[in-house]
Order: C-alpha cells, then structure tokens, then sequence
C-alpha cells in the first residue's frame, strides 16, 4: 500500500496549519523543545532521545526528521544503533508491564 507514509504527505503541513492554524502553531512551539539549543542537554543526545521517543511512537515522519538531526549533531551509526535497542526494551518493558495490568484485571473479573 503505496499511499501510506510517504516524505510527500509532509507537503500537507500547509494545508493542516491553514485548517487549524492554533492548533498546528502550538504543535510547532512544543517540537522546538527537541531543537532548542539552550538547554543543558546537548544537541546529539536531544537528537537521539527524540529517535527513541519515535521508534516506541512508531512515527516515520519523526525517524525521518531526528535521524538526519542526530547525524547532523554528530551521532554514530553504534550511538543510533544502542537507541533502537534502548527504545526496544523500553517498549517490551511498557507490554510487560500492561501484562502485569491484564493478570490483574483478569483476576478481579
């Protein structure tokens, strides 16, 4: 299925800040935190925390943004790969956990 995710549909940024312009304008104040360059979080691990927020969000849009950024700051090929496995135990983590949820829910039912 060829019309899911694809760099084009960042074309329809325009037309979503057109159709609701507050909304989209306070999305972009929020996703400067990841940009900003006076926080004592240097720029390549801002870059990396933003990959890792991305892969447990499965946003493709994100990982296309972040990864260019993060190697733009610096980052390595090892230093995005430890991100994915980082991202991947925090994700199994977070099904564990709601498993922990379901035995318990499970038990009152």
């Amino acid at each position: 299925m060829t019309e899911y995710h694809q760099h084009s549909d960042l074309s329809l940024l325009s037309e979503l800040r057109k159709l609701d312009g507050p909304g989209f304008e306070g999305f972009v104040a929020l996703d400067k935190t990841v940009g900003r360059t006076d926080g004592t979080i240097p720029a390549k691990y801002r870059e990396l925390i933003a990959i890792g927020v991305a892969l447990t969000t499965q946003c493709p849009y994100c990982l296309d943004v972040h990864t260019a950024n993060a190697k733009k700051a610096g980052a390595t090929r090892e230093e995005l790969a430890e991100t994915v496995h980082v991202a991947a135990a925090l994700r199994a983590g977070a099904a564990l956990t709601h498993g922990l949820l379901a035995l318990k829910l499970f038990d009152k039912a």
